[in-house]
């Protein structure tokens, strides 16, 4: 076993931990936040509503839901757990021990995959118990809720570098990551909207990863499902290379 590997598998494990130790503030909000969506918007809203994209209401939610939980949480605990080891210094050890900066990203990055994939099977889970889904596409969802979970994971590894304070770990997610996830499809099927708001939702990139997370679950898709991949793939090496990039130069973590 590579040294490089032990040292992925420690972080890895840490953030797993971590994950499991605090799990009534990771694990149990989104499952009573979601619940609520799906009494809401599902029971209350989507009976009214009737049919979108030629599927209940309550089942055209389920995958945006379950995305949009995997984004938030994939990118919380990267953006939490990084720059608390920034707070508590530890963090310079990493740093200063033998282990490549790749090895420590991919580490941060993977215990975001774990608990963005977790929480995300858990409002799967809740999910059935208003609705009978089954899966059209097993590999397409389980690709593009991984992929999904490392692109935004890299995204809070951004924000947890250039984080001075615990302030600034919540303005992205508050005002930039949550935005853009309602505006995302998550509710809604973009043909719907009006040709210029349609173009502006085409400029969002979670429109893409909630689609195509959609169509591995319905078959249903209002993009491009080729594009989309493309675009979360194309998006998570440029992130990755620049948190590569970050680590090297010691961006906010010398000061």
């Amino acid at each position: 076993m590579s040294a490089g590997f032990v040292a992925f598998q420690t972080i890895v494990i840490k953030e797993i931990n971590r994950i499991l130790r605090i799990w009534g503030q990771t694990l149990v909000p989104p499952a009573i936040t979601m619940t609520l969506y799906f009494l809401i918007f599902g029971q209350l809203v989507g009976s009214r509503i009737g049919e979108m994209g030629g599927h209940r209401y309550m089942d055209f939610i389920v995958p945006g839901l379950v995305m949009m939980s995997v984004i938030q949480n994939a990118y919380a605990n990267v953006v939490s757990s990084f720059f608390g080891s920034k707070f508590g210094r530890y963090v310079e050890e990493l740093l200063v021990s033998p282990t490549p900066n790749w090895i420590i990203l991919a580490g941060y990055v993977g215990g975001g995959v774990v608990r963005g994939m977790l929480v995300g099977g858990i409002v799967l889970i809740v999910s059935l118990l208003f609705t009978d889904l089954s899966i059209a596409h097993p590999w397409i969802m389980l690709l593009s809720v991984f992929l999904a979970a490392v692109l935004f994971s890299l995204a809070g590894f951004v924000n947890a570098v250039y984080a001075k304070k615990f302030d600034d770990i919540s303005i992205v997610p508050t005002f930039i990551l949550t935005p853009l996830t309602y505006l995302g499809g998550v509710f809604y099927s973009v043909s719907l909207l009006p040709e210029f708001w349609k173009n502006v939702s085409l400029a969002n990139p979670i429109l893409y990863t909630v689609n195509a997370f959609r169509f591995g679950v319905l078959g249903e898709t209002d993009v491009n499902l080729g594009l989309a991949f493309a675009i979360m793939i194309g998006a998570t090496i440029v992130l990755f290379v620049f948190c590569l990039r970050l680590l090297q130069k010691g961006v906010g973590l010398r000061s």
